[in-house]
């Protein structure tokens, strides 16, 4: 339906018809069709070889990591994974784009068909892929406002991408943006992308339509070069929201290539869109049709790795977890696998998961830190969470103990904590004769206390669990405090 913003009347009035075309930047060292490396943040042009920049008498060479890592998707998705692909020269002119070409795949992808589990707002379901094929980027245009010049960076010319094109099934902002994210999840658990949206190693282009319930497909507009889940959706609503205002207003919707400027959260025309014609396709004779054995096949079905839903259920049945707290720790594969250390040391999923979706995510987000820099390593948390467990330490103590490990970073063995526990003196005082004098004390100390407890006011359970803590410096065992308290308030 259409975007939130829409008035209320607009909601059954129309509906939004999106699709999504992702790029992902396969992870490999060199490119598609050359030696040139791949690695990000390199100086301007140095990392563009002759192939690359399509100098007279050179002929390229594909890639065999990417047309592995495409079949390990086709695989991953239930695609069917094409016996023989081929390249094609998708012809036009840009000026980052120094073939005058870009080489990719039309008439046999090496990915048809496949579907993808999307969390929706509306509940789960599957989202159909059209394909996922084989093609190389182009370069990148920088743009000097102020000097009112362009500079061209040919490092990203040639770097594998697959494109992933989904079935124009997806019906909402949101749920594209949760097709997006689950695009994102699973490339990344296959290891065939690192996934980082701030370096573009995936980019999304949105086509979207809108039209009368049950009526014929409306023309379609595409928003280019999102690279952000936020963004995706925010510039859809607004898209949305303008097409229903031209079309309510009496005009046409024209199909154009848009962008988004997210300063000012509206799309603004680039150009007209071009149709597949308008592109030229042939097959490239420079490139041999390529043949996906069936040796192939069995070793990516081999390789592939416990995939998201399977994992979500995994937790859900042998940890008992919510099926919120699961997703959450499935989306990303290294929070993931940080999680599971833990809980292969502690044996304690449920106070594993709250450290981790808690203190640690705190930290993490605080520090601005990825989950693989954590100063605190598994192990280490796994100590803490047993010490709570056999009441070593406090609740409180423990946080501030991962607080305190989390800052040095300069000790990262298990034997760290207990290290820091008696140096720092958080044992918990559990001893019942020593607990038993400080229990005789508060209560001798708080008659007025005491009685107005027996008189029935048990919130006064809570004044007297303070003041031992108070007293012990809270080393005192809460739950050994509460027994004792509860025993000796009972006493006449």
């Amino acid at each position: 339906m259409t975007s939130v913003n829409a008035p209320a009347n607009r909601a059954t009035a129309w509906e939004s018809v999106i699709g999504l075309e992702v790029h992902v930047q396969l992870r490999t060292r060199s490119k598609l069709f050359s030696a040139a490396p791949t690695a990000f943040g390199a100086a301007p042009n140095t990392q563009a070889s002759v192939v690359d920049l399509a100098l007279p008498g050179v002929l390229p060479v594909l890639n065999a990591e990417a047309l592995r890592l495409a079949v390990l998707f086709g695989v991953a998705v239930g695609g069917e994974v094409a016996p023989v692909c081929r390249f094609d020269r998708k012809n036009y002119f840009y000026p980052d784009l120094p073939k005058g070409y870009q080489v990719s795949q039309l008439d046999e992808p090496a990915v048809r068909g496949g579907r993808l589990a999307i969390d929706a707002e509306d509940g789960p379901r599957h989202i159909e892929l059209t394909r996922a094929h084989l093609e190389e980027d182009a370069g990148k245009s920088l743009h000097d406002a102020y000097a009112g010049q362009t500079g061209i960076d040919l490092n990203r010319a040639g770097v594998p991408l697959l494109e992933v094109v989904s079935e124009p099934q997806l019906r909402t902002p949101a749920q594209a943006a949760a097709y997006f994210r689950a695009l994102h999840t699973l490339v990344r658990y296959l290891g065939i992308s690192d996934g980082n949206l701030n370096e573009g190693s995936m980019r999304c282009d949105a086509n979207v339509s809108v039209r009368r319930p049950g009526a014929p497909l409306g023309e379609r507009a595409e928003i280019k070069n999102l690279n952000s889940f936020r963004f995706l959706e925010k510039a859809l609503r607004f898209e949305i929201d303008r097409q229903v205002e031209t079309l309510e207003a009496g005009g046409v919707v024209r199909r154009q290539t848009l962008l988004y400027d997210s300063a000012r959260n509206e799309t603004r025309p680039m150009r007209g869109k071009e149709l597949s014609d308008d592109y030229r396709y042939f097959p490239d004779p420079d490139l041999l049709p390529v043949e996906v054995t069936p040796a192939m096949l069995d070793e990516a079905r081999a390789a592939l790795p416990e995939l998201p839903n399977a994992k979500r259920q995994r937790y859900a049945s042998e940890f008992g977890m919510t099926d919120y707290d699961a997703g959450w720790l499935v989306a990303d594969p290294h929070v993931a696998s940080y999680f599971e250390a833990v809980v292969a040391a502690c044996g304690k999923p449920k106070a594993a998961a709250n450290w981790v979706m808690g203190e640690v995510a705190a930290a993490l987000r605080r520090d601005e830190r990825a989950i693989g820099d954590a100063p605190v390593p598994p192990a280490q948390l796994a100590r803490i969470i047993a010490r709570v467990a056999d009441q070593t330490i406090s609740g409180t103590a423990a946080k501030g103990l991962f607080e305190t490990l989390w800052r040095q970073a300069d000790a990262t063995d298990a034997e760290a904590v207990d290290q820091l526990i008696d140096s720092q003196g958080l044992r918990q005082l559990s001893d019942v004769n020593a607990l038993e004098a400080l229990v005789r004390e508060v209560v001798a100390a708080n008659p007025g206390q005491v009685r107005q407890y027996r008189a029935g006011k048990a919130k006064m359970l809570g004044y007297f669990v303070g003041q031992v803590m108070k007293a012990s410096r809270g080393k005192a065992n809460p739950r050994e405090v509460n027994s004792l308290l509860r025993k000796a308030l009972a006493e006449p």
